[in-house]
């Protein structure tokens, strides 16, 4: 490409458009089993109608980063893309859309509502995947699965009927979380706790037959027309006279008795508890070891039922301020308390949750949860960062039975067929169904009319939980591809889904493959603003992702979010980081740009500058691949980002470009050149993976290429043999050159005007094999060694060698010894420090043996520099 084609500035979006299909058109994401090593990612489905947000944005482009990688390391990788039907999410959004249309849920057929939900679907659905293909994510989307398709909803069907077979799949009436907003019961995951401001309300209620009251504290006074006893502690002796005796419930008068039991907490409140079996988990359990009545006093959308006698037809928060109001016109309010309280909030709709009793299907999860807590606790899954095995151990050991049924209709329905009086079957479909139920009630004359399919869906996550094995068609004996993909390679996620569905796909792999899902969890932080509040809709404080990569570009974006993203940890995002990532784009532009743009003659012979700097990055580029290659089987991502970043920053632009340019407007040997190129396309490659399409554009632009001659399938660059002590050499004479600089800068000398370098050799410090770098970065005539202290020079040190800039008659002595002492109080600062640490018995009893020779190292160099400076002061005092 000839130095005219070269634009002044990266333009991103024509680059991301014409890739992006240039890859598709070639087919460089799709993946087939064969003989490689496979590589393989499940994307974490989002839902179906959702749109792309910071959250997607982040776990997505590490999704990338690790594709891009393993397939440049020669792996079939594959990363199968999809989304989630979103049970309550997606009907939410249906119920409202027909109600703004005049339609009622309740006005329409189970068929007659699927219909307008698959129709919402088809309109809005795969909008995320399309939106992913601008942040550059290569998936494989002639794979693309939908938890609701028919292989997915195969698979969901046949585990439940072979887990019903099981007998880990029961039905029974349990509290459990009701939304009333949803109309759906919820898992004990989908609760979301709130600390809010409440009242405590002390109520009084008279004991039957006497003018005596027993006092109640609630932050829920409704309630009171649901309670079907009192309970105090047997240990109590402030309420032994009240064995025995009954109560009037508040306003309605109710009979209930005084009971004892242990739960009470003596310290809280009165000391007394109402018991409402029907509306607290604590109080159902009470109520079940005390054979208590359970009295339910709300409809499922959260208005009192008949049941509650009062009221009746009002929402419960409505009713709180009038029964509040009546308690007191009654007598029966004794006080009222402000109180910080936790309240359950559902997660979806944000509704306050309601403990009710209901009917419902659950999965035994106990042995379940045994195999996967093993699985994570000895590493054959490894959680990175290990924190959260805490976390992750901690929940299943106090694992529940899994609510898996939900009152919806958007969703699997659950395949269980009713016929007579309440028996039932667990079938595939409806006329297997009615063959087993046949069989099971002798009855031939059956018919499929007879029989009525369950109205409630399963769970979102009882489809998902499955998504490993279901994305490779693994419950097909027929298939081979679960053979060769699964387990799969990683898995990127949230850490606030880790027992959602992490914990849960654990289970499944065990309980269906007999293997782990994945070999690997990354956990991604939460995405907040920069004042660390979580991004949402309410407060405005959520960037359009797409908008963000138009602006700046898609790769600048994908980097600047990776700048401040460790593993785990909360991720405080604002426009500054996409615009660093703009910046460093920009550099890596214009760096190509100056070397594409150096004249080049195959006639001139090579320096001994450009010889001795090509060997240099060389080396470094070695080291830091090693680094980077480490960095990455550790998971640790933003690290790895940061280590590249400062290669090309750092190494390559401001030290290896610096050291082999050419002098102005002469021309650039060919060696160089030829060097030089080779390294920058082994940058490109390392660079890849973080910002695919400006490396692919540059990929490109550096030569004339065939059409799989991309960089994304170029070979990962491999460590060479390096001499560490030659890079630590190389580190000193940056470290003169710098000193140098400095000198020049305090004393105003221009780099139009040479200078001569001294130098008194020590044991380190100096290596005469870097003189030419430093002689051409320095601005030198030369360097030349000496045996002892010069007279009326610059001096410095690099470790223990000495180093002197001669300055003539143009010193200044009265500065000089100022600038001396402040650098001697320093160092013996910093050797104080250091023998404080040798002169610690517990540090020297306690240490390895390595870090005391490191510290005796600084000691020994501290020393040797405080030597020279104070014969540097003498020197100058004659």
């Amino acid at each position: 490409m000839s130095n005219q084609e070269i634009a002044t500035t990266y333009d991103s979006a024509l680059a991301e458009n014409k890739w992006y299909k240039y890859w598709m058109e070639n087919g460089f994401f799709k993946s087939t089993p064969d003989e490689r090593e496979p590589y393989t990612i499940v994307i974490p489905p989002p839902n179906v109608t959702g749109v792309l947000h910071m959250g997607h944005m982040l776990n997505n482009s590490i999704q990338d980063i690790l594709v891009r990688r393993a397939r440049m390391q020669g792996k079939n990788a594959c990363w199968v893309p999809g989304t989630d039907h979103a049970s309550i999410a997606t009907e939410a959004k249906v119920v409202a859309k027909l109600k703004a249309e005049g339609i009622e849920k309740t006005d329409l057929t189970r068929d007659e509502f699927l219909a307008h939900a698959w129709e919402w679907t088809d309109k809005h659905g795969g909008i995320i995947l399309e939106q992913l293909k601008k942040l550059g994510a290569s998936c494989d989307w002639d794979r693309t699965c939908f938890t609701m398709d028919d292989e997915r909803s195969t698979a969901v069907i046949d585990t439940f009927v072979k887990l019903h077979e099981k007998g880990l799949i029961y039905r029974g009436v349990r509290m459990v979380n009701w939304d009333p907003d949803a109309l759906t019961a919820v898992s004990d995951e989908e609760v979301i706790y709130k600390e809010l401001q409440s009242k405590l309300y002390y109520l009084k209620y008279q004991i039957e037959g006497e003018n005596e009251f027993v006092t109640i504290a609630t932050t829920r006074p409704e309630t009171i027309l649901g309670d079907t006893a009192i309970c105090i502690n047997p240990e109590d002796d402030r309420f032994k006279h009240l064995k025995g005796k009954r109560v009037l419930v508040p306003l309605i008068n109710r009979s209930i008795p005084i009971i004892e039991d242990s739960y009470v907490d003596m310290e809280f409140g009165t000391g007394c508890l109402k018991i409402t079996p029907a509306h607290d988990i604590n109080d159902y359990e009470i109520g079940m070891r005390h054979n208590l009545e359970s009295i339910d006093i709300l409809n499922d959308n959260g208005t009192l039922s008949d049941k509650a006698e009062l009221y009746i037809g009002k929402d419960r928060f409505e009713v709180r301020k009038e029964i509040v109001a009546d308690l007191e016109k009654a007598g029966n309010m004794l006080k009222v308390e402000d109180y910080m309280n936790k309240v359950g909030c559902s997660e979806r709709t944000g509704a306050v949750i309601e403990p009710k009793l209901s009917t419902q299907w659950f999965l035994k999860m106990t042995e379940m949860a045994n195999t996967a807590l093993n699985a994570v606790m000895n590493d054959e899954v490894q959680f990175h960062p290990a924190k959260f095995k805490n976390v992750y151990r901690h929940w299943m050991e106090n694992v529940k039975d899994w609510c898996i049924s939900r009152q919806l209709y958007w969703g699997h329905q659950i395949p269980v067929y009713y016929y007579g009086n309440g028996d039932f079957v667990v079938a595939a479909n409806k006329e297997e169904a009615l063959k087993k139920a046949q069989n099971t009630s002798g009855n031939r004359d059956l018919t499929l009319n007879d029989l009525t399919q369950e109205a409630d869906v399963l769970d979102t996550w009882a489809s998902s939980w499955l998504w490993p094995i279901s994305v490779f068609d693994g419950f097909n004996p027929d298939k081979d591809e679960i053979d060769y993909y699964y387990p799969t390679s990683d898995l990127v996620t949230g850490h606030d889904i880790i027992f959602f569905w992490v914990a849960r796909m654990i289970m499944a792999g065990y309980e269906f493959k007999g293997a782990k899902p994945f070999k690997n969890v990354y956990f991604t932080g939460m995405v907040r603003d920069k004042q660390g509040r979580k991004m949402s809709k309410q407060l405005g404080n959520s960037p359009d992702p797409i908008g963000l990569m138009e602006k700046y570009g898609a790769d600048a974006v994908r980097i600047g979010m990776l700048f401040c993203a460790p593993a785990g940890g909360d991720l405080l995002i604002d426009e500054s980081l996409p615009e660093q990532g703009r910046n460093f784009s920009n550099k890596i532009w214009n760096a190509f740009r100056l070397v594409k743009n150096w004249e080049v003659d195959a006639k001139i012979t090579q320096p001994e500058s450009a010889k001795v700097g090509i060997e240099w990055f060389n080396a470094k580029l070695s080291e830091t691949i090693e680094t980077l290659n480490d960095q990455f089987d550790k998971f640790r991502l933003s690290e790895a980002l940061m280590t590249v970043y400062r290669l090309f920053w750092d190494d390559f632009s401001s030290w290896y470009l610096e050291i082999v340019k050419p002098p102005y407007k002469a021309p650039c040997d060919k060696v160089t050149y030829d060097a030089t190129i080779e390294i920058f396309e082994k940058l490109l490659k390392l660079l890849h993976p973080f910002m695919p399409f400006i490396t692919e554009e540059l990929w490109h632009t550096i030569d004339e290429r065939d059409e799989k001659d991309c960089v994304m399938l170029a070979q990962w660059p491999s460590v060479e043999k390096y001499d560490v002590a030659k890079l630590t050499q190389f580190e000193d004479a940056q470290a003169a050159i710098s000193e140098i600089r400095t000198v020049r800068k305090n004393r105003n000398i221009s780099y139009k005007d040479q200078l001569t370098l001294n130098v008194n050799p020590g044991t380190d410090g100096y290596a005469i094999d870097n003189d030419a770098v430093i002689i051409k970065m320095g601005g030198l005539t030369g360097i030349e060694k000496v045996n002892g202290k010069v007279d009326n020079s610059a001096p410095f040190m690099v470790k223990t060698s000495e180093f002197f800039i001669p300055l003539g008659d143009n010193i200044d002595v009265e500065a000089e010894l100022d600038k001396l002492t402040k650098e001697l109080a320093r160092h013996q600062g910093f050797l104080k420090g250091v023998m404080g640490k040798l002169n610690n018995e517990k540090f020297m009893s306690g240490a390895p043996e390595q870090v005391v020779a490191i510290e005796r190292k600084k000691q020994a160099d501290a020393e040797a520099k405080i030597k020279a400076i104070e014969e540097q002061m003498v020197s100058l005092k004659k």
